[in-house]
């Protein structure tokens, strides 16, 4: 008795699943607005209403800058050389990171999204630029929006070298240091490699000397800020 009540269960199961035929599926759509929220530090020329427009940096700090103070992100970077009085000829977009988390593409071009609208940009001349966990988002960002940038320069970063295929096109500077014991100098030789693989002509300089500050030399160095104004997008920079 007992398996006869199985096997009407079983073909009840059937009747309803429709399981003699094949699975149905239905095509839906998700559409849903993901809200983004994001302090940034946002420092404009002197002279920023004598222009219609302006190249812009995009600066992505480490991870020991994330959280919800937002004077931590003064703490490297061009965020730190402007706090103590230079002048860019750019505008500096500095975001902080949330604690615990990475950075994330979409959110970074949302925030490029408002500025872009909010501000006068030439959107030929808007450059990329982080360190160690901004190194690393660096890279993500151009994989993710490989049109988007004239130029991009990580610091101490790294990530998956497949990604190059996305952006061999793009102006590239990395920075490592050769001592580096917390990012080692394999992370980024190996996008170096990999971009070059796919037909791009990057550039990598490596201090011998240096551990994982390799930023405070590249941020201080004008050949830096010269190499990036230099290159505009679909220009003779590429």
């Amino acid at each position: 008795m007992r398996f006869i009540l199985v096997l009407l269960a079983v073909a009840t199961y059937l009747q309803k699943t429709n399981y003699a035929g094949e699975v149905e599926q239905t095509a839906q759509r998700l559409d849903v607005n993901v809200g983004v929220q994001l302090n940034y530090l946002l420092a404009l020329p002197k002279d920023y209403t004598q222009q219609k427009s302006w190249p812009l940096v995009l600066f992505l700090h480490g991870a020991g800058e994330r959280g919800d103070e937002l004077k931590l992100v003064k703490k490297h970077g061009p965020p730190k050389l402007i706090d103590n009085g230079k002048a860019f000829p750019f505008i500096v977009v500095s975001p902080q990171c949330p604690k615990d988390v990475w950075w994330e593409p979409i959110e970074l071009t949302a925030l490029l999204d408002e500025i872009i609208k909010n501000n006068n940009i030439d959107e030929d001349r808007i450059y990329l630029t982080g360190l160690s966990m901004g190194g690393f988002g660096t890279w993500r960002l151009a994989a993710h929006s490989p049109d988007r940038f004239a130029a991009i320069a990580p610091i101490c970063g790294g990530g998956e070298p497949y990604w190059t295929r996305r952006f061999p096109h793009l102006p590239t500077w990395a920075f490592h240091g050769a001592k580096d014991r917390v990012v080692p100098l394999e992370r980024s030789q190996e996008m170096i490699d990999a971009v070059k693989k796919n037909g791009g002509l990057p550039k990598l300089t490596v201090y011998p000397e240096a551990g994982h500050d390799s930023w405070t030399e590249t941020y201080n160095n004008p050949q830096l800020y010269e190499w990036l104004l230099a290159q505009k997008r679909d220009g003779p920079g590429r």
